[in-house]
């Protein structure tokens, strides 16, 4: 079950290293000829879902697919001559990184992106297609983090301009260009408008354009569970590294959120809100067999968060402001490598209860395996896996069996028949080590 909590008071922040409105109109114009102004569009889905319009900015439609391109493009384009000549240094999951690499290719600045060994291989070869001959990758073995300290040391050793992907005020203000679009285009009830967290900058931006250009309009910060590094630094007082990261919602796999992004966040977010990774799989599937649209696990956090926190009306009024108004969602990124889609219908599956695991073990006998399929699976339930080694010096062997139910509800049946039967069932635990080898 998806959890959420308001924001503390605003605390503190240094008045020399922040983000205004200006800053963000002063990107807006930057990118005026660069970037997509991306459309709202109506989901259809999820507005009979929930009962209430819900709209979603489709990010993934802009230029490399993310919102990326807006902060790595603003802060570049605003660099001096000298620091285009001596040339830029970035890390980033992915999307970061390709937006920089649009940027040196439209800019001729020379870029060293470092990448995490997670980032999956569609990502990096859209780097290489986008970049040319002006980006070189270096791959980092480790996550984000250890990727962000070897590219800070490198710009520090060669004196070359570190792009951040979210703690710089030059890549939050590119950020908070969506702002500026989302206030000309959202309806006139619009009670929230619900925005992925990774590191915190793409929420400051939005945050920061929308408290000056819709204040009536509440900013909510959607994270997945497995990586809630700005919840723990409100929790905390601030920017505090988790003690764990959960990579699969690669693009806010973030242990720590930035220093200005959290007092931005702090100043002017309403709440922030969390979501299993499991259900992020399913919203995935959902948008793209139902809408159309190929989000990466990122880019379907908020309407993840619409679907699983705002259906009850009495929850959603708690939340937004109202049980009536109009719901926004930022889709903040479409660079899905297809291959992981095994993987997405699997943690899919498992999360709606509808996938279940057990290891069964078959006396070698003729016939064992027709009792099972007879006698202990209900009429609804499909065996998708089923893994057996006979071993002809043993009177029994064990198989791994998953089995599809039709229904979540039906477990209790397939469990009550699998206890009545002669064959020896163990149930394979979610967080089993045993499901390494089948995702």
């Amino acid at each position: 079950m998806a959890s959420s909590q308001h924001v503390p008071p605003h605390s503190e922040l240094n008045d020399t290293l922040t983000v205004t409105l200006n800053d963000i109109m002063r990107a807006s114009l930057s990118l005026k000829d660069v970037v997509k102004h991306t459309p709202l569009d109506v989901s259809e889905r999820l507005t009979q879902e929930l009962g209430v319009p819900v709209l979603l900015k489709r990010e993934d439609q802009q230029v490399c697919r993310s919102f990326k391109v807006r902060g790595a493009y603003a802060k570049m384009s605003a660099l001096s001559a000298q620091s285009r000549q001596q040339g830029v240094v970035c890390a980033s999951a992915g999307n970061h990184a390709q937006g920089v690499a649009f940027a040196c290719a439209h800019l001729n600045v020379r870029g060293t992106i470092y990448l995490p060994s997670t980032t999956p291989r569609q990502k990096r070869e859209r780097i290489a297609a986008i970049g040319g001959e002006w980006v070189e990758q270096v791959i980092v073995d480790g996550g984000f983090d250890r990727a962000n300290a070897l590219a800070t040391e490198a710009a520090r050793v060669t004196g070359r301009e570190y792009v951040h992907p979210y703690d710089d005020p030059g890549t939050i203000a590119g950020g908070g260009t969506i702002g500026v679009e989302l206030a000309e285009q959202i309806p006139a009830d619009t009670s929230c408008v619900l925005v992925p967290v990774g590191g915190g900058g793409l929420i400051a931006g939005i945050a920061t354009a929308l408290s000056h250009l819709r204040p009536d309009v509440r900013v909510i910060g959607v994270e997945p569970y497995g990586a809630a590094s700005m919840q723990r630094a409100f929790d905390e007082g601030g920017p505090t590294a988790l003690d764990r990261v959960d990579s699969f919602v690669d693009g806010t796999a973030v242990g720590t959120v930035g220093t200005l992004p959290f007092h931005l966040a702090q100043e002017n977010v309403s709440s922030l809100v969390s979501v299993p990774e499991g259900a992020v799989c399913t919203e995935m599937v959902s948008l793209y067999q139902t809408d159309g649209i190929i989000a990466e696990p990122a880019g379907a956090l908020a309407s993840t968060a619409a679907r699983t926190l705002l259906t009850d009306p009495k929850r959603r009024a708690e939340l937004t402001g109202s049980d009536e108004g109009s719901i926004v969602c930022v889709v903040s990124g479409g660079n899905n490598d297809l291959s992981r889609y095994a993987e997405v219908v699997e943690r899919s599956l498992r999360h709606e209860g509808l996938r279940h695991y057990f290891v069964v073990t078959f006396p070698q006998q003729p016939g064992a395996l027709r009792l099972f399929l007879s006698e202990v699976l209900g009429p609804g339930d499909d065996v998708v896996h089923f893994e057996y080694t006979k071993k002809n010096n043993r009177e029994t062997g064990p198989a791994l069996v998953g089995i599809d139910l039709s229904d979540p509800a039906d477990i209790e049946r397939l469990r009550t028949r699998m206890e009545a039967s002669p064959l020896h069932v163990e149930e394979v635990a979610p967080d089993s080590e045993i499901f390494r080898l089948l995702v």
